[in-house]
């Protein structure tokens, strides 16, 4: 465990000290997010700062290379090389389109790309925990790993409409992503909790917090999209690396638990951004628009519609994130599923009730503005 709070300690430090001259950078070139009919903010403010957090990220791995520990992870193949040569590639296709917007079936290439070195440095679905463990031909997982990639940094990237909300909800990702690996790697026989899904989902947590500060409201500095598509790429590949190769019966005991958990507790982390996602192509598909083409109607516009203030609207899809990722991870871990169950249900009770009553306890005078 010191070995992993290391890996997180580097990569928060070297995101938030290299933040500010990213951002430096980003006013230099001129690379700003404008103000366009479907954003929040006010006033054009830079980004580029996904270009930070890969220098967090790729920090952390060259810290955890030369740990006794750790640096087996890297000696035992190439994952964590294909990760951080994907990680360049999104992060470059993602800078450049901070600073002169690219037509979106190149940036869907680069993350192809990206998926396609990851899968055949050993980053792919290599079984699904699907009625037991199915295993298909070998071109059909590694198409499964590219589109669950694109999927990944497409939702993230989907929803980084408000200041901090992205990097929040992957930190909360993550989080469960490390708790739910740890957990089941301590099972093994024997126990090996030195994984890449672990190292990851750490290093991923510490670029994030190292972030927040720099981009929670008001934002100095956007993570644009080189840091939506970086962020869903890498949790992409905790997600991968811990899914395509788990059996059911590492997760739990219960004949039924075993079947359900494996598949449903890593959708269940990344809930929120799926959700996002899924409504958006729906929507726009159903109007007739195309699938990528933007609009007003996301999870957080909506949070903004119906009364929330910015910060708080925030902080309730924070909240509902921690609890469908943390509440799926509490199946694995709590002996007692009923327990876990009630403990979910009050979790669930409490955001909804948050979420629809805030706006009508606010104090007259003070309710957040709503947006047409």
């Amino acid at each position: 465990m010191r070995e992993y709070l290391l890996v997180l300690m580097v990569a928060a430090v070297v995101t938030y000290a290299a933040t500010p001259l990213l951002r430096a950078i980003a006013v230099r070139l001129g690379a700003f997010t404008p103000v366009r009919d479907r954003d929040v903010h006010s006033a054009p403010i830079p980004r580029l700062g996904g270009v930070a957090i890969f220098l967090g990220f790729a920090a952390s791995m060259l810290a955890a290379s030369h740990l006794p520990f750790l640096g087996q992870v890297f000696v035992l193949g190439p994952e964590l090389k294909g990760v951080l040569y994907g990680a360049a590639i999104v992060c470059l296709i993602g800078a450049i389109d901070d600073i002169r917007e690219m037509d979106w079936l190149t940036k869907m290439g680069g993350q192809m790309i990206a998926a396609g070195i990851m899968a055949f440095s050993g980053i792919q679905l290599f079984q699904l925990p699907i009625g037991g463990v199915t295993v298909l031909p070998t071109p059909i997982m590694v198409g499964l790993t590219v589109f669950a990639v694109v999927v990944f940094t497409n939702a993230v990237n989907f929803i980084d409409g408000l200041d901090g909300l992205a990097a929040g909800v992957v930190v909360i990702a993550a989080t469960s992503f490390f708790i739910y690996s740890y957990g089941i790697s301590r099972t093994f026989d024997p126990p090996n909790v030195f994984s890449s899904a672990t190292l990851i989902s750490a290093a991923l947590i510490g670029c994030c917090l190292g972030f927040l500060p720099h981009n929670y409201h008001p934002a100095r500095l956007f993570m644009g999209d080189s840091g939506a598509l970086l962020l869903g790429l890498l949790l992409a590949a905790a997600t991968i690396s811990t899914t395509g190769n788990v059996t059911p019966s590492q997760v739990s005991t219960n004949p039924v638990a075993a079947t359900l958990l494996p598949l449903v507790v890593p959708l269940a982390i990344i809930l929120l951004p799926l959700v996002d996602i899924l409504l958006a192509v729906v929507r726009r598909t159903r109007r007739g628009e195309r699938p990528w083409q933007p609009d007003k109607q996301h999870l957080h516009h909506r949070m903004l519609q119906i009364g929330h203030g910015h910060r708080r609207a925030v902080l309730l899809l924070w909240l509902w994130a921690a609890v469908t990722s943390l509440g799926s991870v509490s199946f694995v871990l709590v002996p007692d599923p009923l327990v876990a169950g009630i403990g979910v249900l009050v979790a669930v009770v409490v955001a909804g009730v948050l979420t629809v009553w805030l706006p009508r306890w606010s104090a007259p005078g003070h309710r957040p503005r709503r947006i047409a």
